[in-house]
C-alpha cells in the first residue's frame, strides 16, 4: 500500500507529470506501488540486508492493498471525472511546494527554492489554492525535495533498505526524515482532525488511484523490480539526476596526455 513516487493511460500522465517534475522514466515512476512477495528469494541484495522481515511486511500491504485501497481506488477512478482528478492531484502537489522550498534551503539551492515558491504562490493565487498548475502550464518547473534527500545531500548514508507498514518502499536515512516532512506539510497544522484525516485518505486514494494501470509493468519477482526502481529513483533524486561524474568530463583526464602510438603499437 503506498503513497507516492509512471504514464500508461491518459489520467495517470497528466497527474505524474504535474505532480512527479523529476524527468524519471516510466519503469522508475512505478516504485511508489507495492505487491505480494515473490515465491524464491533471489541472489541477496548488499543493500537489502534484512529482506526476510521486508518481504513479510511487503505481503501485508499487499493484502491490505488489495481488500482495501485499491478497491477503493478503483471506485474513486470510476466515478471521479478527469478533470476533477486532476485537480485533487495538484492540490496536494502545490502543498508540496511549501517542504520542496524548506529542503532547498537546507541543501543549498536557493535557485530551486525560489522556483518552488513561485509556484506555490501563482497556484495558490491564481490556480485557485492549487487546484490548477498555472506555474507549469507557464513553464516554471523545479526538482521536488524532501528531508530525505537533505540528509543525503549532507553526506547522511542511506542505510539499509526498508518496506514500511502501509507506507511501503523506504530506506533507513528516508525513514528518519519522515517526521520532519510531517511537520512540513501544511495539512499538519489544520485544527480540525476530521478535516486532516479526510484530506490525507483522499491524497492516498488520488495517489492510488493514479497507478491502477501501472501494474502491468511490472515483471518477475515483484519484491525485486519495486525494490530496486526504488532504489534507482531515490539516488537519481538525491544527486538530481547526476548519475556519477564523467572521467572524460574531468580535468583529471586530458586526452593530450595519451600516448596513442604506443597504445596500439604490436
Amino acid at each position: 500500500m503506498e503513497n507516492q513516487s509512471l504514464s500508461v493511460g491518459h489520467v495517470a500522465k497528466r497527474r505524474r507529470k504535474r505532480r512527479a517534475l523529476s524527468g524519471l522514466t516510466t519503469v522508475l515512476t512505478v516504485v511508489a506501488l507495492s505487491g505480494c512477495a515473490g515465491t524464491s528469494v533471489q541472489d541477496r541484495n548488499p543493500d537489502d540486508p534484512w529482506e526476510g522481515f521486508n518481504r513479510k511486511v511487503f505481503a501485508f500491504n499487499e493484502v491490505l492493498d488489495r481488500y482495501a485501497l485499491k478497491p477503493v481506488a478503483q471506485g474513486y477512478n470510476y466515478v471521479t471525472p478527469e478533470p476533477v482528478q486532476t485537480g485533487v492531484g495538484n492540490f496536494f502537489s502545490n502543498l508540496g511546494e511549501i517542504r520542496t522550498t524548506i529542503n532547498s534551503l537546507l541543501q543549498g539551492k536557493p535557485g530551486n527554492a525560489g522556483v518552488s515558491t513561485g509556484r506555490f504562490v501563482l497556484n495558490s493565487t491564481l490556480g485557485i489554492a492549487g487546484i490548477f498548475d498555472v506555474a507549469t502550464d507557464m513553464e516554471l518547473t523545479g526538482n521536488r525535495e524532501d528531508f530525505g534527500q537533505t540528509l543525503g545531500v549532507w553526506g547522511v548514508g542511506e542505510g539499509p533498505y526498508l518496506v514500511l507498514p502501509l507506507l511501503g518502499p523506504s530506506m533507513v536515512r528516508d525513514t528518519a526524515g519522515l517526521p520532519a516532512d510531517v511537520y512540513t506539510s501544511p495539512l499538519a497544522y489544520v485544527d480540525n482532525d476530521r478535516i486532516t484525516v479526510g484530506l490525507a485518505l483522499l491524497d492516498v486514494i488520488d495517489t492510488r488511484a493514479g497507478y491502477l494501470d501501472q501494474e502491468k509493468l511490472i515483471s518477475g519477482d515483484r519484491y525485486v523490480f519495486l525494490r530496486d526502481t526504488y532504489l534507482q529513483r531515490r539516488r537519481f533524486e538525491v544527486l538530481d539526476g547526476q548519475l556519477g561524474r564523467d572521467p572524460f568530463a574531468s580535468d583529471e583526464f586530458d586526452l593530450d596526455d595519451v600516448d596513442f602510438d604506443d597504445a596500439f603499437a604490436d
